[in-house]
């Protein structure tokens, strides 16, 4: 029978899907709705692959035996309808490259939040550890482009809930799920219990061979995981008692246990700081200790790891004001994350595409800490309604730039501002990595 893949959008993810499919004697069509980006049309180009872009001939799609969207196309969209009616299968991206990776190992790291921190710090133990690893997924290259251009013996993938919605037999050796807080609603029809379930996709396929680590200080993981039958070896890790078996903190104390020689170490000798990422340690440490990496590894590894661009990266002290660039914070839970690590007065920088947040989750942090903020978006409403009442002074501004000199204004010598916009950015940036660019940039310039 003849197996025709079409792939809906040309991104990173459709890209990388076309290219692996391509190298793997696959028929395959990409399909874009807009203007394909110039390096990726290279690509299609250079690989012969056929596509189509500006719109989508639906014949021709409707003709799929299998059909690969990105993520970032939603369920509600008229195309997918059809596709769907017409019982043809959808799979994601990861789904496709889980298929092709042969004997390689996966671990896989989800959540509502702290999974690129989590993953660049996993691959970064591997890495020191001297293991061939790729880091893949939502950070760096998509999963499918590396299996089919430079496939490793490893490979650490951030992965999002939008990507395990279309799932068969994607099977992580190792999944982790950091926490679930309430992130993308609108695409899982308001319905919270909808987006839990596209989480716990990532151990749907587990064996008992698999490892599963999670947050037993989260109750919504540790209240669903009583609902559903767990065929893999829990890790869980906490901040709250001590575990015979997983990862726990006591008295400034991590220790990791799976069974091997348990690793202890202080957290104050950890490079990222704040509760946040000592969570996500914790988790790294599991995933590094289950895939056979020594202690003496992991320690060094832990303390010498850089943070990453836009996540509470330190940008620069001008006149005794810190600036910290947390673009990366595109939900409210991740601003809390921010401002709880907070010690010094902050000048917030707020706003952007709200996907209908609960601004009520940080008033309690904002009373404590933030002595003005600076809203950073077309519409502000929402922001001044939630804050109007916790702090003195409050601005609009409408580019980075500006906001950058109206924190700077507000600020006295010994304050922090924080970009931590808690919404996506695409009313007035590209992307969240341009709105921390042009932040910085307009640091630099003061």
């Amino acid at each position: 029978m003849d197996y025709r893949l079409v792939i809906l959008g040309a991104g990173e993810s459709g890209v990388g899907a076309a290219i692996l499919a391509k190298t793997k004697g696959i028929e395959v069509f990409v399909s874009d709705g807009g203007i394909i980006q110039e390096k990726y049309r290279k690509e299609l180009l250079e690989f012969r692959i056929d596509f189509e872009e500006g719109g989508h001939g639906e014949e021709r799609i409707l003709n799929a035996t299998e059909l690969m969207k990105s993520p970032g196309i939603p369920e509600k969209n008229e195309l997918v309808k059809k596709i769907r009616q017409a019982g043809i299968r959808v799979i994601s991206e990861i789904e496709l490259a889980y298929r092709h990776k042969g004997e390689s190992k996966l671990i896989g790291i989800t959540g509502s939040n702290g999974k690129s921190t989590t993953t660049a710090l996993t691959w970064h133990i591997c890495n020191a550890a001297g293991l061939e690893a790729a880091m893949v997924g939502n950070i760096g290259i998509s999963f499918a482009r590396q299996v089919a251009l430079d496939p490793k013996p490893l490979y650490v993938a951030e992965i999002s809930s939008f990507q395990l919605d279309d799932i068969e037999t994607f099977r992580p050796d190792v999944a982790v799920l950091l926490n679930i807080t309430e992130d993308h609603l609108d695409r899982y029809e308001y319905r919270f219990e909808n987006y839990i379930r596209s989480k716990f996709n990532i151990i749907k396929n587990q064996t008992a061979n698999d490892y599963f680590i999670y947050c037993a200080d989260d109750k919504i993981i540790t209240d669903y995981l009583k609902t559903i039958p767990l065929n893999s070896n829990p890790l869980p890790f906490t901040m709250n008692y001590e575990l015979p078996k997983g990862a726990y903190i006591r008295d400034g104390k991590m220790t990791v246990n799976t069974g091997k020689e348990p690793l202890t170490m202080s957290i104050y000798d950890f490079a990222v700081k704040g509760k946040h990422n000592q969570y996500n340690t914790m988790a790294a440490g599991l995933a590094a200790s289950v895939i056979g990496i020594r202690k003496e590894k992991i320690r060094d590894a832990v303390m010498n790891f850089e943070s990453l661009e836009h996540r509470m990266e330190p940008v620069a002290t001008v006149r005794g004001v810190e600036f910290i660039n947390d673009s990366k914070a595109t939900n409210v839970n991740s601003t809390w994350y921010a401002l709880e690590s907070m010690t010094k007065p902050v000048i917030l920088i707020l706003g952007g595409i709200d996907k209908g947040n609960d601004y009520s989750l940080i008033k309690d942090l904002v009373k404590e800490k933030v002595k003005a903020i600076v809203c950073l978006g077309v519409d502000n409403r929402k922001i001044h309604e939630a804050f109007g009442n916790e702090v003195q002074v409050m601005v609009n501004t409408g580019s980075a730039k500006e906001a950058v000199h109206a924190a700077f204004h507000l600020a006295n010598k010994g304050d922090v501002v924080l970009l931590s916009p808690a919404c996506a950015s695409f009313d007035l940036f590209n992307n969240y990595e341009d709105r921390g660019r042009q932040f910085k940039e307009a640091v630099r310039e003061l």
